[in-house]
């Protein structure tokens, strides 16, 4: 059925929303089979967002390895530091054609918000960023941004204030203000048509790297690396090499503290996740038996969620990506070499997908090609970043953490 993945995806929302949603799907679909709308999104992203963005061979890191050629994707090359943009335009201009002269939006690690706010910036419209409370604290460059960009940025104080509260808190906003306001909804996750429009307009990604590889190399990669959290630079980039059964993908969850200790956000490479409805579609939610969310941990606040994309639970379902985690420790310890060997700052989101490739890249061969898409820059992160590399023994700031999460359930 339309808006269905194999079993995942749908719309399940309040009767009130139903008007707008039917408007956007169709806006969305008229918009699809408009050559003027693409010819408009490609001029802007071209002349605006700096694409397309350039697959670099990462000389050092593969003479490290001494395996596979290493290239990375460079989304954080592309406008605002992340691939977040690629959407937002898309949408934008999607605001336009409705007419509407209001964007709020959901941020966690605050690319999408950023993202939202330069385009709102760029187009004219009115904009509201809702963000948790605990992502304002660790994310406040991109608050620092949002604001002079001229967004309203909301702190939500709700629930876990991550980003399950603040996907909340956006729709609770949309529900009161639909005939004016358009919900720039920010990864492939919600009500159909969000997740097929994201994918859509992230696209972009997987084109420019499979025509990259193939002129760089003259043949396709073995495998394809991308972190997920919702999953739009994941399905952006796996788009490129769906139907190229050669290439492995790997989608990388946030493996927090450790998968035995409970405290990660894996959804697709975990058992602790089972298929549910909530925030306007079906997927795997990290839930309990009651179906009531559970709390979620990452370092990178972007993965820090507790859905996935329907389009990647139909794509793990059907076997054709793969699902790994990386914990905290091993992203940072992979921050550390990628900065140091390369000269590149992944953001703690796209680091996932790092550890993740260095540390299968030991069991493959030289002849392979190996894509790691560095779906944002780690400016963002310095304060985390910071406080996780001053210390040298990583243990220490683990057990710190571990120590301040136990005495807070404690006082609870």
């Amino acid at each position: 059925m339309k808006g269905y993945y194999g079993e995942f995806g749908g719309v399940f929302i309040p009767e009130i929303l139903m008007s707008t949603i039917e408007e956007l799907t169709k806006a969305f679909e008229e918009a699809k089979e408009d050559k003027e709308f693409w010819e408009e999104y490609e001029r802007i992203l071209g002349n605006y967002s700096c694409r397309p963005t350039p697959l670099t061979y990462a000389e050092n890191l593969t003479k490290y390895f001494g395996g596979p050629k290493i290239y990375i994707k460079r989304e954080d090359l592309n406008h605002t530091g992340s691939h977040k943009l690629n959407n937002v335009i898309g949408q934008g201009l999607l605001v336009k054609r409705m007419g509407k002269k209001r964007v709020i939006a959901e941020t966690g690690a605050g690319q999408h918000g950023v993202a939202t706010a330069t385009m709102a910036a760029k187009f004219g419209f009115e904009c509201t960023i809702y963000m948790g409370e605990v992502d304002v604290e660790r994310q406040r460059p991109n608050v620092f941004w949002m604001e002079q960009l001229g967004a309203k940025v909301v702190p939500v104080k709700t629930g876990n204030r991550t980003l399950k509260d603040a996907i909340n808190e956006a729709l609770r906003d949309w529900a009161t203000n639909m005939d004016t306001t358009h919900y720039v909804l920010g990864t492939a996750c919600g009500p159909h048509p969000f997740p097929e429009m994201v994918m859509y307009f992230q696209s972009v990604i997987g084109k420019e790297a499979k025509s990259q590889i193939i002129e760089a190399e003259g043949r396709l990669p073995h495998r394809v690396y991308a972190c997920v959290g919702g999953g739009s630079n994941a399905i952006g980039i796996f788009s490129g090499f769906l139907e190229d059964d050669e290439v492995e993908l790997i989608g990388v969850e946030a493996g927090g503290y450790g998968l035995e200790t409970k405290k990660h956000a894996a959804r697709l490479a975990s058992k602790d996740a089972s298929i549910g409805v909530a925030q306007g579609y079906k997927t795997y939610f990290l839930q309990d038996d009651c179906g009531q969310m559970l709390e979620t941990h990452s370092v990178a606040a972007g993965l820090d969620y507790i859905g996935v994309s329907p389009i990647l639970a139909y794509l793990k379902e059907k076997g054709r990506v793969r699902f790994e985690v990386a914990t905290d420790r091993e992203v940072v310890e992979a921050l550390r070499l990628t900065i140091k060997t390369e000269g590149l700052i992944p953001a703690l989101e796209s680091t996932h997908a790092f550890a993740c490739a260095y540390r299968e890249i030991k069991q493959m061969s030289k002849d392979k090609i190996i894509i790691i898409n560095q779906s944002g820059r780690g400016d963002k992160d310095i304060f985390t970043v910071a406080d996780a590399l001053k210390d040298e023994l990583w243990e220490k700031f683990i057990i710190k953490k571990a120590e301040v999460y136990n005495a807070n359930k404690l006082h609870k």
